[in-house]
């Protein structure tokens, strides 16, 4: 309420002012109001030579004049600001934008965000590959891309050439994944009995198929305990010790070089982690994981011979029974190309005394 009375205060104010300054311009003689004119016309004259520019009108300053121009003199009308030709050519100006055709445009169509995404997984993915090996999987996907897009396009990604981008060895993941089949890790268990007193287990992994050997336990894993327990890997494995290349192994005092001389003498190779780096090990970790909340921690060992025979049938269970995330909830003894018929009738078994429970088929 009270800002609608300020505005009509306001256009009741400007209202007299301007009645007030046209009653004051009439009461003043034709002579007074030429000598202003010329005043004003020389002020101006004065204010363009010192600016040098035109000025820059907005849109009251241009209708303004517009609408007073064709009322002057012919005389007059030259020594204006706006000259009748000037309207004319602010109204030409919005017509030339309104109807003015977009250049056509030149060169190739844009490349699609999906198979921008497509190369750059490429490249992402498969490393040693080049421009035009890249080139080639599109194209029996259906896609055409050059190879000059190609580079374009791993350059915006801040993606380098192939030999740079990759670099001249695999990283461990990649040597992992590649190696898989023929490389076994190796690590200690320790297990402790009712008697507080503490045995090792010596077992071995195959990182492909989670398959678990357990080589032996001791309560004193010297070095030439620990070279015992090596001589038992490939005398009980036979011609299959053969697909081994490579043993992982951590940095412990218990291998020694005759350890490592167990293997070298069958071709497989000694690979050794960094040192306290337990995640450059994982697989075996992960599964002495396992075998803790399963067995161990769940049973009461009471010497050697108990610890072998309990840790013996866990590891048949693990190897034939047991399902594993990394081998798409297969079991390593599984042959992953027989897919399995729906079971009509379901059998338990127990293992471990009933700690861990067995299912099969009965039908």
């Amino acid at each position: 309420m009270a800002c609608s009375s300020f505005v009509v205060f306001r256009m009741v104010y400007l209202a007299f002012a301007c009645l007030l300054g046209l009653l004051l311009l009439l009461s003043r003689s034709q002579r007074a109001k030429d000598v202003e004119l010329l005043a004003l016309c020389h002020e101006v004259a004065v204010l363009r030579r010192r600016l040098g520019t035109r000025p820059q009108l907005s849109w009251p300053d241009k209708a303004i004049p517009a609408a007073l121009t064709r009322h002057l003199p012919a005389s007059l009308r030259r020594t204006r600001l706006v000259t009748p030709a000037t309207p004319l050519s602010w109204h030409r100006r919005p017509v030339r934008r309104k109807w003015r055709q977009k250049p056509a445009r030149t060169g190739r169509p844009p490349i699609p965000e999906q198979l921008t995404g497509l190369v750059l997984r490429l490249a992402r993915e498969n490393s040693p590959w080049g421009y035009t090996r890249i080139q080639g999987e599109p194209g029996r996907l259906g896609h055409c891309v050059c190879a000059s897009t190609i580079r374009r396009i791993l350059r915006s990604a801040g993606l380098d050439p192939a030999p740079r981008r990759s670099g001249n060895a695999p990283t461990r993941r990649e040597f992992l994944r590649a190696q898989a089949s023929g490389l076994p890790a190796s690590d200690f268990l320790h297990v402790d009995t009712v008697t507080l007193k503490r045995l090792y287990v010596f077992f071995v992994m195959e990182v492909g198929t989670r398959t678990v050997h357990l080589l032996g336990v001791t309560a004193h894993p010297t070095t030439a305990r620990a070279t015992q327990l090596a001589r038992n890997l490939p005398s009980g494995l036979g011609e299959h010790a053969t697909a081994f290349r490579y043993l992982l192994r951590a940095r412990d005092a218990k291998y020694s070089d005759t350890f490592d001389a167990v293997f070298t003498s069958e071709n497989i190779s000694i690979l050794k982690s960094a040192p306290q780096a337990r995640k450059m090990n994982a697989h075996t970790e992960r599964f002495m994981r396992s075998v803790r909340a399963e067995c161990t921690d769940r049973v009461l060992i009471c010497n050697e011979h108990h610890a072998r025979r309990v840790l013996t049938e866990y590891a048949e269970h693990y190897n034939s029974r047991r399902p594993h995330l990394a081998l798409q909830l297969r079991v390593p003894a599984d042959d992953p190309n027989v897919i399995p018929f729906p079971a009509q009738r379901v059998q338990r078994h127990e293992a471990l005394g009933g700690l861990i429970h067995e299912y099969s088929d009965a039908s």
